[in-house]
């Protein structure tokens, strides 16, 4: 179980911060474990349409995400972040997630199929 001191809510901030993240919409093309992390990792590419392209994401993952099974479900990222360098593969872009009541990462995803590269608002 998680611990809720460290979920703690963040105080608000002044202005309008809508515009600080883009947050959009995109269908996962392509999966693979990455055996190198430390913790159980993937390599997503991930189809933002075309006005966005293709972006690939390392993500920190359980055992619940298969990733033949991930090929083709929709996910939401944040794309306007730097990207990182994890290990030997370049994280374009940071997909979402949050942790469920055992700490296990559940991606983020639209309750409905949308257009890739739809923008959260």
């Amino acid at each position: 179980m998680t611990d809720p001191a460290k979920h703690a809510v963040v105080p608000s901030t002044q202005g309008d911060t809508r515009d600080w993240l883009d947050i959009r919409a995109g269908t996962v093309v392509d999966a693979h474990p990455v055996h190198e992390a430390r913790q159980h990792a993937m390599r997503l590419t991930i189809d933002f349409g075309p006005h966005i392209g293709m972006r690939s994401s390392v993500v920190q993952v359980n055992h619940r995400y298969i990733p033949a099974r991930l090929i083709g479900r929709q996910i939401c990222a944040v794309i306007n972040m730097p990207p990182r360098q994890v290990g030997s593969f370049r994280s374009e872009v940071l997909t979402l997630g949050m942790p469920d009541s055992n700490g296990e990462v559940v991606l983020i995803r639209p309750d409905g199929r949308v257009p890739d590269g739809g923008k959260l608002f």
